[in-house]
């Protein structure tokens, strides 16, 4: 084995988004491009001597070719120890949970988290600190800088590293550890939640359905639910990660999981439903004929905390991207309680967490978490769900609909407009950018605009700034509408349209949620002039 210098020129647009570096799969085979990408990682954070580094991903194709060349590159700078997942496989949360467990400096995680996957899919790589969270935007950058500037890279001649097998071996000077990539997850999520009661849950004839949809999820799910927790088998379906993930759409909302939701409305309905995505750190919720929305779900956490053992002592705050719907807010101020609102991204929950200013987080994007990991968390979010079940004795339905009657009900919804051409999404969100200074007391309909802005967040713990984080139409009566270009898609531009209307009366909580935001859809249509602009008449995802 030697270390060898390879000769390399720099690619355009490697440039991280808020969820690292995702381009079609076709993208990352070129020669030199993934290799580029990962020595920028290591100009970046400087020479591995004595350190650990954790690397793993959610089993998409390209998913173990990409690992090899890591481990090789990690030998090549130094890297003192590498921890894998057996067969290459780490969920996200399990890869922040294996960083702090272990005290890495960091790990390298490859996914493109609820992207469609296979060889005409997309991949994606992306760098979590040693807090276990995404590396944040002074490092992003940093990393781009250096993709720009390179001459070569540096990486050991060695043969590939058996990952099917646990036990040690050697690169170079580097020992590659693979593990047991469900082990470390399962124990700190048997210190948080009320395990007994949920076996106690399953014994009594609670039967429950989770759809790991052929993605990473799924060997956890089955360790946890089914074996720990005494779930009959068959309880967790679509459980072995396929590198095309079964040729689906690993996004657990109700249309990509719509086998999840016809039989969670079927005459012979399971008592809970739930599904996880591509990497394992979204989570959709389901009661019998009813799709529980990602922010009622944060705010029914956050009502019930104390439930669960690892925060029977109560929360500290909440956190939630600015897009999220405005329920946990609510729930906050009935706990005294601080609900931070931040730009979309969970890196930028990592300094509250880390600070100890909120203890759970989420966003409307399927994504909950807490301060037990710096990732969202798929599973865990499942988990808490499961024990509030077993501790309150009532259905998800009867649960959801008991927060409404106390804290009143959000109508909220997300309308994605895929692959839209760029050049046209771009000109509408700077039309409607020059138009928010006079709308600002404007009538809109029914409604009356109090405040129009793009949203600006400054990190109350380290006071980065961060702009341009999605433009809001707030009316006077607390309803909203919000545009940001997602930063996630690999074609065109993703134009993210977010609508929310308070209604605090029980009487009106039954209508259906698209009847209930009506008006601000057309509104909405009007105000950026989007079927106009983009050429759509209607959204490609309604979740």
């Amino acid at each position: 084995m030697s270390i060898q210098t390879v000769p390399t020129t720099p690619f355009a647009g490697q440039r991280p988004g808020t969820s690292g570096l995702r381009k079609k799969v076709t993208e990352f085979q070129q020669p030199g491009y993934l290799e580029n990408f990962v020595e920028a990682i290591f100009l970046t954070l400087g020479e591995g001597r004595g350190r650990t580094l954790v690397v793993g991903g959610d089993g998409r194709f390209f998913n173990r070719e990409a690992i090899q060349t890591i481990l090789r590159m990690a030998a090549a700078h130094g890297v003192a120890r590498c921890l894998v997942g057996r067969g290459g496989i780490l969920s996200t949360p399990a890869v922040s949970c294996v960083i702090r467990k272990h005290g890495a400096f960091g790990g390298i995680v490859l996914s493109a988290s609820h992207n469609p996957g296979g060889p005409e899919g997309d991949f994606g790589i992306k760098y979590n600190i040693e807090n276990g969270g995404p590396a944040p935007e002074k490092i992003t950058e940093a990393m781009f800088a250096n993709t720009q500037a390179l001459v070569s890279y540096h990486i050991s001649d060695a043969g590939p590293v058996d990952l099917d097998q646990l036990g040690t071996t050697r690169i170079e000077d580097m020992v590659v550890e693979i593990i047991d990539p469900v082990a470390d997850y399962a124990e700190l999520m048997a210190r948080l939640f009320d395990f007994n009661a949920i076996r106690t849950l399953f014994a009594g004839g609670f039967r429950m359905r989770f759809d790991a949809m052929h993605a990473v999820s799924g060997p956890y799910a089955k360790a946890i639910i089914e074996g720990m927790l005494g779930a009959p088998a068959g309880t967790v379906v679509n459980c072995e990660p396929l590198e095309d993930f079964g040729g689906g759409h690993p996004d657990p909302n109700p249309v990509n999981a719509a086998d999840l939701i016809a039989h969670m409305n079927g005459p012979d309905a399971p008592d809970f439903g739930a599904a996880s995505d591509g990497d394992g750190d979204r989570n959709m919720i389901v009661g019998r004929g009813l799709a529980v929305t990602p922010s009622d779900s944060l705010a029914i956490i956050a009502a019930n905390a104390t439930v669960a053992p690892g925060y029977a002592g109560g929360i500290t705050g909440i956190a939630r991207s600015m897009p999220t719907s405005q329920a946990a807010d609510r729930v906050a101020e009935s706990l005294g309680i601080t609900c931070f609102e931040t730009p979309t991204g969970w890196k930028y929950f990592g300094n509250l967490m880390d600070a100890n200013l909120a203890t759970l987080c989420g966003e409307e994007s399927y994504g909950t978490g807490s301060h037990h990991i710096r990732e969202k968390d798929g599973l865990w979010a499942v988990l808490f769900w499961l024990n509030l079940l077993a501790a309150r004795g009532k259905s998800v339905n009867e649960i959801v609909r008991e927060h409404w009657a106390r804290f009143g009900r959000n109508y909220y919804s997300r309308h994605d407009y895929e692959a839209v051409d760029a050049s046209a999404a771009d000109g509408m969100m700077a039309a409607l950018r020059a138009r928010l200074p006079a709308l600002a007391g404007q009538p809109l309909g029914s409604f009356r605009v109090s405040l129009a802005d793009d949203f600006v967040y400054t990190d109350p713990v380290d006071g980065s700034v961060a702009t341009r984080q999605g433009i809001r139409i707030i009316m006077a009566d607390g309803s909203r509408i919000v545009f940001r270009l997602s930063g996630t898609g690999t074609e065109g531009a993703t134009i993210r349209l977010y609508l929310e209307r308070y209604e605090a009366d029980p009487a009106h909580h039954e209508l259906d949620t698209q009847q209930a935001l009506s008006e601000l859809i057309a509104i909405a249509d009007s105000v950026a002039e989007l079927r106009q602009r983009t050429g759509r008449e209607s959204p490609t995802v309604i979740t």
